[in-house]
This record gives C-alpha cells, sequence and structure tokens, in this order.
C-alpha cells in the first residue's frame, strides 16, 4: 500500500496543535463548515447519519476495502496530500532565509543562493493548485484528459474539508506572503513559467510522474494554472478571503506585526500540515459516503 489504512490516518489526526488552531482561525470564512473529526467511526456516524453498530462496522470493512483496492485513486489522492506537506518545510526555510537576507548585513549572502520569497511562494502555490486538481482526479475518478474544468466546476461545490482546505491554501500560500494581489502574480507566474523552475520545485520533483501523459509537465502545470487562476481569485472574492479579515484571526494563535507577514506565511509552511490533514478527511469523506452507497 503507498499508505496505512484510512481508518488509521484518521484516528492518527491531532485534536488540537498548530494546524488545528489555523484552520480553526479560518472558521469565519464559512462558519462551522470544517468541523476536526480524527475517529474513523465518528466520521461514518455523521457522513452516514446511522449510528447502529452493526451499520457502522459494516461500512467501514466496505470502506477499508476499497480504500484499500490500489486500483483506485483514493491512497493516490491521500499520498498528494501528504507529499505536498512534507516538502513545506524546506520551502519555508528558504523563504525565511532568504528574508534574513534581506534584513541582516552579514546574512547577505543568503539571498543570493536562496529564491526570492515571492518566486518561491508563487511557484509552491502553483504547484500546491496542481496537487489538489490531481487528488481531486483521483478522488473523482476523473475521465481522461488534464481535468482542469472539472476541478474548477468542482470548486463551486467544495464543502466541508474541501472548502476550509481551498481557504487555507490561498490564505496562508497566497494571500498572506504574497498580499492582495496573489492571484495576479499567481497567473503571472504561470505565464511566465519555465521548466527549470518546475524541476528546482519539490512538489513538482515528486508529482511529475504522475502528470497525465499526453502533454508535457510544463504545459500541464503552466496551463493548469493559469486556467484556474481566475476562479482562484472568484473563490476568494466568494467567500470574503482578505487580510482585514485573516490578520485578527491569527494573531489569536501567533504574534507578529503588520510588516512581518513573509515571516508569518513561513511560519505558516513549517509548522502546519493542512493539506494533509483536511485531505485524509475529505478522501475518508468521500470513501465512507460511496461505501455506505454499496452497503
Amino acid at each position: 500500500m503507498l499508505t496505512p489504512p484510512i481508518d488509521q490516518l484518521i484516528d492518527a489526526l491531532p485534536s488540537q496543535g498548530m494546524t488545528v488552531q489555523a484552520l480553526k482561525a479560518l472558521d469565519y470564512i464559512a462558519p462551522g463548515q470544517w468541523v476536526n473529526i480524527n475517529r474513523f467511526d465518528n466520521m461514518i456516524r455523521v457522513v452516514t447519519g446511522n449510528g447502529d453498530e452493526g451499520y457502522v462496522k459494516a461500512v467501514r470493512q466496505r470502506a477499508l476495502a476499497m480504500y484499500a483496492d490500489e486500483n483506485q485513486g483514493y491512497q493516490r489522492a491521500v499520498w498528494i496530500y501528504q507529499m505536498v506537506d512534507a516538502t513545506d518545510s524546506k520551502l519555508g526555510m528558504a523563504a525565511l532565509a532568504n528574508k534574513a537576507g534581506e534584513l541582516l548585513s552579514i546574512l547577505s549572502f543568503l539571498s543570493k543562493i536562496t529564491p526570492k520569497a515571492d518566486t518561491t511562494q508563487s511557484i509552491d502555490l502553483a504547484m500546491k493548485i496542481i496537487a489538489e486538481l490531481m487528488a481531486f482526479r483521483y478522488v473523482n475518478l476523473s475521465a481522461p484528459g488534464d481535468g482542469v474544468m472539472d476541478f474548477a466546476n468542482g470548486l463551486l461545490s467544495y464543502q466541508k474539508e474541501n472548502l476550509i482546505r481551498m481557504a487555507a491554501l490561498l490564505t496562508f500560500d497566497g494571500l498572506i506572503p504574497l498580499g492582495p494581489d496573489f492571484a495576479r502574480k499567481l497567473l503571472h507566474t504561470a505565464q511566465g513559467m519555465r521548466l527549470s523552475d518546475l524541476e528546482s520545485n519539490a512538489t513538482y520533483q515528486r508529482l511529475r510522474n504522475m502528470i497525465p501523459g499526453g502533454v508535457s509537465p510544463l504545459q500541464f502545470v503552466s496551463g493548469g494554472v493559469g486556467a484556474l487562476s481566475s476562479h482562484m481569485g472568484g473563490f476568494t472574492n466568494r467567500y470574503g478571503i482578505s487580510t482585514a479579515r485573516v490578520i485578527p484571526q491569527l494573531r489569536g494563535i501567533i504574534e507578529f506585526a503588520d510588516d512581518k507577514l513573509d515571516y508569518v506565511a513561513g511560519f505558516l509552511d513549517m509548522s502546519t500540515n493542512y493539506m494533509e490533514h483536511t485531505g485524509i478527511q475529505s478522501v475518508a469523506r468521500v470513501l465512507i459516503a460511496r461505501a455506505a452507497g454499496q452497503t
């Protein structure tokens, strides 16, 4: 198996910590949409609305069997979410190292060997969007093709774990490090992206073998991000994602000055795994709903 069984993954999710606090700070975007369910049987009860122990056991067995089938895409989707967060700490440290180079002359050499923060964050954001697209394809068993339009349409119906994860992605990896015009910067990055930019990105290095056939990796990533950038902006506007709303919420868990948002972004990169946490929950929810339909 690519990952441990899904019930073990859910049961291992923390009930508190920086990831949970950061996600709760975004509850204002869609109040009550995300609940941190970290027991597999509890999720079965919530998703199905049925608490009968015999029924819960039957759904559990069916869900675990479906997840173990590597011909289906559930494990690949979870692996993608896990992998993205596993590379985050390196990107966060690179961004912080660059800022240290700008602020402290004794460390100025760091700016010569680390990516500029905006470049790093823009490519990181682009690759996280592509990772979300690829996980979406595996979970929803999309028809042949790149799945961009299916994903774009799916964004309109995102709820619960999917919704809070996308809000976190656009807030923590878009708005905070890149500013209110992050969607424009994202589009600019996509339009000017080179293969060398991708090859230097740790997330891309681990995802490139999963890119659909029939299209070049550069075309898939740059074209996909370009096509989705307006949808990201629409999502941002729809849910009122702005610095004026999110900064007061984050100050409840992190102390920082208004001019230190780059540090906040780096800190969140290194201290949270929101994609893995909510990604596991999202896959489990879909899996349970489908298992229940077959029970």
